[in-house]
């Protein structure tokens, strides 16, 4: 099985003041997160690399060239001068995404910069075409300015189908999504924003289903103000979430609209100042601590350290309460401990843990949609269709407190996903190709099932060598 790519984590909060640190229930949950990164770093000095171009025309001798290169691709480049959206139908544009990303902050890592920032881009390609049927390309930049990355997306336009941004810091990301949105006439996604609270939305709609609440009716509490949270909040509020139930927490405590920083915040960050203002708070100020008392839900989106939620203060919130901690590599809140501290269901980012909330569950899928109807744009009413697709598919047999959402393992259910990607794309009038529901359902399912069967023969003749049990002796390859 793929491992799925961590989930952003945003606005890191600091240990709270007095705050005893909390030893894990199992001690497996640390050793198992130590034990997979030490065995990422084995694979991929083995493998020097996750993704690699191959052909995708036969070749059956040099004569061939003479169409797939010179002189007759001449003539398909005539054909698009005089019509650029040919480009589409006669490249494999319609198929490219550039996952683009400046290194600024890299899962819970941090601003670790473009070189560093290139695995995790790789394994989001390997994700792409494994889950999606999409070609993607890595494409760290040596840049961190907002300006200079939106003036190199814009560069690269002529040659890709869609733009995925990957880990660039809170809030230049915001800017960056919505110029990016604005110039472009092929859809830009924002991944830390977009579709983890995507798949977010997704497992709270299932959760709530579950525990027995309603959206309208439920109280909840957004640790981190950053990419995802704030579109978060954003889309629970979309749903019917009132406002006025909604507390965010960042690293200075709840956020409203009396806070002593609120004009320094509507300069540096006016994202985070407008839900300030919309939010305020949730009624409450203080701390998380008294954020999370009575409250129903709690969705964290921040520190990377299991400390930074406290048992007890679960034993505060509501009969029931619904727990997801979605840091990574590790969560806030190690997931045994929420249990045992009342939590009904506890979700995490991570695929060796039940429950995983993880916008891998999103992307592939909501790229595959937006590329078969060649949409212009990605709209909320399209990140909201792909969550509540994915919410529905999972209420099947196993539906329960332990899987409130589909697994990587589930592949049947991400063309449908797809398709309804693809429908709203059309019905709110971004796509150029307009189809019915199951020619866009039957097109996701040839194209997202041939990805698995070219990695499956790739595999099966050899060509792709085995996970080695044991470190390798050397980590050259020839």
């Amino acid at each position: 099985m793929v491992q799925a790519e961590p989930p952003p984590t945003d606005d890191p909060l600091p240990p709270q003041a007095g705050a005893k640190k909390i030893p894990p229930v199992s001690e497996d949950e640390p050793e198992q997160t130590a034990h997979l990164g030490k065995r990422a770093v084995e694979l991929a000095a083995f493998y020097q690399g996750k993704i690699e171009t191959v052909p995708k025309v036969p070749v059956r001798s040099l004569a061939d060239f003479s169409v797939w290169y010179t002189p007759g691709i001449a003539a398909v480049s005539k054909a698009i001068q005089a019509d650029a959206e040919r480009s589409f139908d006669l490249t494999g544009r319609w198929n490219t995404v550039a996952i683009v990303t400046d290194g600024s902050r890299v899962l819970g890592l941090g601003n670790v910069g473009p070189h560093a920032a290139l695995p995790v881009m790789e394994g989001k390609a390997l994700l792409f075409k494994y889950l999606g049927g999409v070609d993607a390309i890595p494409l760290p930049i040596a840049t961190q300015d907002p300006a200079e990355i939106i003036e190199t997306v814009r560069r690269l336009a002529p040659g890709i189908g869609g733009v995925n941004l990957e880990d660039i810091a809170s809030p230049k990301c915001f800017q960056i999504l919505e110029e990016l949105q604005e110039r472009l006439e092929v859809p830009v996604w924002h991944d830390d924003q977009l579709g983890t609270a995507a798949a977010t939305i997704a497992g709270l709609l299932n959760a709530l289903t579950i525990t027995r609440r309603s959206m309208s009716e439920s109280r909840t509490v957004l640790l981190g103000a950053g990419a995802a949270n704030v579109v978060t909040a954003r889309l629970l509020m979309a749903l019917g979430h009132s406002p006025s139930s909604l507390t965010v927490v960042d690293h200075k405590g709840i956020l409203d609209g009396e806070r002593e920083d609120l004009d320094e915040m509507m300069v540096r960050n006016p994202w985070k100042y407008r839900l300030a203002l919309k939010t305020n708070g949730g009624g409450r100020r203080g701390t998380l601590a008294d954020a999370m008392e009575e409250a129903d839900v709690i969705i964290a989106a921040s520190t990377p350290d299991p400390n930074t939620i406290h048992p007890d203060w679960i034993r505060t919130m509501a009969k029931e309460p619904i727990v997801f901690a979605l840091a990574n590599p590790v969560p806030e809140i190690w997931p045994t401990a929420a249990r045992e501290a009342g939590a009904a269901i506890v979700a995490t980012g991570r695929g060796d843990f039940p429950n995983q909330v993880n916008n891998s569950l999103i992307f592939p899928a909501v790229f595959r949609g937006v590329l078969d109807s060649r949409a212009r744009t990605i709209t909320d009413e399209i990140v909201l269709a792909a969550a509540k697709e994915l919410a529905r598919h999972a209420q099947g047999p196993g539906f329960g407190p332990e899987r409130i959402l589909p697994t990587m393992d589930d592949r049947e259910i991400f063309p449908y996903v797809a398709a309804a990607v693809a429908d709203t794309a059309v019905s709110i009038g971004v796509a150029r190709h307009r189809l019915s529901h199951d020619e866009f359902l039957n097109r996701a399912r040839e194209r997202m099932h041939r990805a698995g069967q070219l990695a499956t023969a790739l595999r099966d003749a050899g060509l792709i060598p085995p996970m080695p049990d044991e470190p390798p002796a050397s980590t050259h390859r020839p």
